[in-house]
C-alpha cells in the first residue's frame, strides 16, 4: 500500500513491475487504480510493457481525445519489445471500451474504500507502530486475513460494511 500523494503516478510502473514479478497480474487482466496514479504515459506503459488494461480513474482535466490518440498504433513500441500487433489491438480495444464507461466503476472504488476503512478502523491498521519488516508483515498479514474472512462471510453490502467500520 502506498500513501496517497500527488506523486503516485511515478510509483505506477514500480507497482506493476512488482505485481508482474509475483505473478499477481497476467496478460489481459484489468488493473483498477485511483486517480493519484493518473498519467497519460501510465496507460500506455500498462498496455505495452505489462500487457494489461490499466483503468486509472481520470482527473477532471483529462482529454479523452488525447488519451485515445496515444493508442493509434505507436510503431516504436513494436521495435522495443516483443508485443505483437494483434495483442496490442485487443488490449487497446478493451481499454477503449472500459475508459468510455469508467464512471460505472465508481461503485467498485467505493467498496474498496469501505474495505480499507474497515481495515484501518476495525482492525487497527491506522496504528501501525512497528519498526521491523518482520513485525509489520505479521501484523498486516493478520489484518488482511481477517478482512478476507469478513468478505468471505458474505458481508458485501455497503450498509453492513459501514456497520462494521463504525461499531
Amino acid at each position: 500500500m502506498h500513501e496517497g500523494s500527488p506523486n503516485d503516478a511515478k510509483l505506477f510502473y514500480q507497482i506493476l513491475k512488482e505485481l508482474k514479478k509475483r505473478r499477481v497480474i497476467r496478460e489481459g487482466d484489468v488493473v483498477i487504480a485511483d486517480k493519484g496514479y493518473y498519467s497519460y504515459k501510465n496507460y500506455l506503459k500498462g498496455i505495452t510493457r505489462f500487457r494489461i488494461v490499466p483503468l486509472i480513474f481520470p482527473r477532471k482535466n483529462f482529454s479523452l481525445g488525447r488519451l485515445l490518440g496515444l493508442f493509434s498504433y505507436p510503431l516504436d513500441v513494436f521495435n522495443s519489445n516483443s508485443l505483437r500487433k494483434d495483442v496490442f489491438i485487443k488490449l487497446a480495444r478493451k481499454f477503449r471500451e472500459m475508459i468510455l464507461r469508467w464512471e460505472r466503476c465508481r461503485s467498485i472504488r467505493s467498496r474498496m474504500e469501505d474495505l480499507f476503512k474497515l481495515a484501518k478502523n476495525a482492525f487497527s491498521l491506522d496504528r501501525l507502530h512497528r519498526y521491523t519488516r518482520k513485525s509489520v508483515k505479521k501484523f498486516v498479514g493478520l489484518n488482511v486475513l481477517l478482512l478476507g474472512m469478513v468478505v468471505s462471510m458474505g458481508i458485501r453490502k455497503k450498509e453492513e460494511l459501514h456497520r462494521l467500520v463504525y461499531m
